[in-house]
């Protein structure tokens, strides 16, 4: 019965489909072993005539009736609505016990009462990935790449502006669920420093910051194990991993994270490798990036005043002095200031981002190095961001190509 079943089943499928392609079956099933060779000597006769399928002059049965078409038809409809119905049942199903377990967490909380939600890395909770994250007092040097040599800087003071990433990033592994206090089932290994911070700050200079770093990894055995390849690094701002001088010498196996990819305009070479490393976005103000109120709402595009601006300081850059050579032409189109570090002319944070809201185009010349921190901020305020270096590597490359 079950081989009568397969052998009907087959039979309309083949007669399924030889009405869609007008297949002429029949001839082929009447003379299977006709070769291709006589079938085309025939068609080349003056005296050939095809077989019709459904002619009422064909004596012999035709494998394929009209029924078994209207079989096949049926057929497809039916699979065709029963693979939506299964589809439907999966779909509306719970999820599994497993998921279920590590839902809660997946969220890192904070004591401002937010939380962020953790990615399900490579295959989820399926994947078993460990973090071991150095502690300060564990490595003779990490404390000075922190706080400074005297250890007055806190980090606090280091997770305000651009730079931030350095301290977010230190911050959300030690409470993440991948963490382990084991270093023997680490999978990775995060190296904590604020040293674009401390040295902005006079906490270390460049000959210090490359001496504590090399002091530091030397007391680091599972460093030397894998030659760095599983220890992570963060250099938050253009001068990437340079900020440590030897950088080549030491961590040029390791993973680092940071946010721009080119840096070879005042370097011999870059420290950015695509085959291992990270870029990473700047650190947005935390007013513009928490649920529920934001510093600064976006403005309705058909209110906003300005077509373009920019707002930030020329440094003797020449796109930058462009731009404000522009504004003084257009000042109904192209709001430009000439903004200084400090005094009357620099804009606080909340003025800042009320000023950058009122325009429909962001424009992001580069400064000191290829990437700036506004490409990031005009996202907020959904300003249209126009990027005006050719070498910056965006962090989101591959969705905008």
């Amino acid at each position: 019965m079950t081989m009568f079943l397969l052998f009907q089943h087959s039979r309309i499928s083949i007669c399924f489909l030889s009405f869609l392609f007008s297949f002429p079956s029949s001839s082929l099933a009447k003379h299977p072993h006709t070769s291709t060779s006589q079938t085309e000597n025939k068609m080349g006769s003056p005296n050939f005539k095809p077989t019709r399928i459904f002619s009422p002059h064909h004596h012999n049965s035709p494998p394929c009736t009209r029924t078994h078409q209207i079989g096949a038809l049926l057929l497809v409809a039916s699979t065709f609505f029963l693979v939506r119905l299964f589809d439907h049942l999966f779909s509306t199903c719970p999820p599994s016990s497993l998921n279920h377990d590590h839902t809660s967490q997946n969220f890192v909380h904070f004591s401002d009462g937010g939380s962020l939600s953790w990615p399900q890395i490579g295959y989820g909770s399926h994947l078993s990935l460990k973090i071991y994250v150095y502690e300060e007092d564990e490595i003779d040097g990490l404390k000075e790449l922190l706080r400074g040599r005297e250890g007055k800087i806190s980090a606090d003071a280091c997770v305000k502006g651009q730079w931030g990433t350095q301290v977010k990033i230190h911050r959300l592994l030690l409470q993440s669920r991948f963490r382990t206090r084991k270093k023997e089932e680490a999978n990775l290994f995060f190296v904590p420093a604020y040293v674009k911070c401390v040295r902005m700050m006079g906490g270390l200079n460049d000959k210090e910051i490359n001496s504590t770093y090399v002091k530091a990894l030397s007391q680091m055995p599972y460093f030397r194990r894998s030659g760095g390849r599983d220890h992570i690094f963060v250099f938050p701002s253009g001068a990437g991993a340079h900020l440590f001088r030897s950088w080549a010498t030491y961590i040029n196996r390791s993973i680092i994270l940071t946010p721009e990819g080119d840096r070879t305009d005042k370097k011999d070479t870059s420290s950015f490798n695509t085959w291992k490393d990270i870029i990473i976005p700047g650190n947005v103000e935390d007013g513009m990036t928490k649920r529920g109120a934001m510093t600064a709402q976006p403005i309705p595009l058909s209110k906003r005043k300005y077509l373009a601006n920019y707002l930030g300081r020329a440094q003797g850059k020449a796109g930058r002095l462009k731009l404000i050579e522009l504004a003084k032409q257009y000042p109904d189109k192209l709001e430009c200031p000439e903004l200084k570090f400090s005094g009357p002319e620099k804009l606080g944070r909340m003025e800042y981002f009320h000023h950058l809201r009122n325009a429909k185009f962001c424009v992001a010349p580069r400064g000191e190095s290829s990437w700036t921190l506004r490409f990031y901020e005009s996202f907020f305020v959904v300003c249209l961001s126009l990027s005006l270096s050719l070498t910056h590597t965006h962090t989101h490359g591959g969705q905008l190509k």
